[in-house]
This record gives structure tokens, C-alpha cells and sequence, in this order.
């Protein structure tokens, strides 16, 4: 599955528009890499987020073959951890 459909059927991006955005604007990771749109996904693949100063990791635990229901959302990932980056003002 692209990470683009999968981070919008998971409900950790509202849009799948937002997502495409996201991966092109270099926000998206997966294994470290940078994802692009298209990028396929699968079970045990770790997605990096970054948005504003939060970093959130998440490891894939389900690729659905067609929609979930918003309750079963969360049960495709995991959150493997979240940092937080300076803020400019600390340095």
C-alpha cells in the first residue's frame, strides 16, 4: 500500500492530499529514508513524522486491504516513540 493512503486510512493525517504534501515537503520517513507519495509500505516498516518540533515514530502492524472503520484505525500501528526538538528561543 502507498504511504500516502496509509497514513490517511490510519487517521494520522486527516487527508490523503495532506500526506502527498507531507512526504513531498520531506516530513515522511520510512526506515530513515525519505518516503515519496508512492512509496509502498509493509508490516514491520517504521514511519518517521515530523511536524513543527514533534518527531513521532510509528511501526506498521496491519496493511488493510480495503477502508477500516475510524475505531480500528489505531490498530494498524504502533507508536514506537515521540521527541521533541529545541525550540529556537532554548539555544
Amino acid at each position: 500500500m502507498r504511504i500516502d493512503k496509509f497514513l490517511q486510512m490510519s487517521r494520522l493525517i486527516k487527508r490523503r492530499a495532506g500526506a502527498k504534501e507531507a512526504c513531498l515537503a520531506g516530513r515522511v520517513q520510512v526506515n530513515g529514508r525519505a518516503a515519496k507519495p508512492g512509496c509502498e509500505i509493509k508490516v514491520g516498516d517504521v514511519i518517521t513524522l515530523a511536524w513543527g518540533r514533534k518527531i513521532t515514530r510509528i511501526e506498521v502492524l496491519s496493511v488493510p486491504a480495503c477502508s477500516v472503520p475510524a475505531a480500528q484505525a489505531r490498530t494498524l500501528y504502533r507508536c514506537v516513540g515521540e521527541d521533541w526538538l529545541p525550540s529556537q528561543e532554548e539555544n
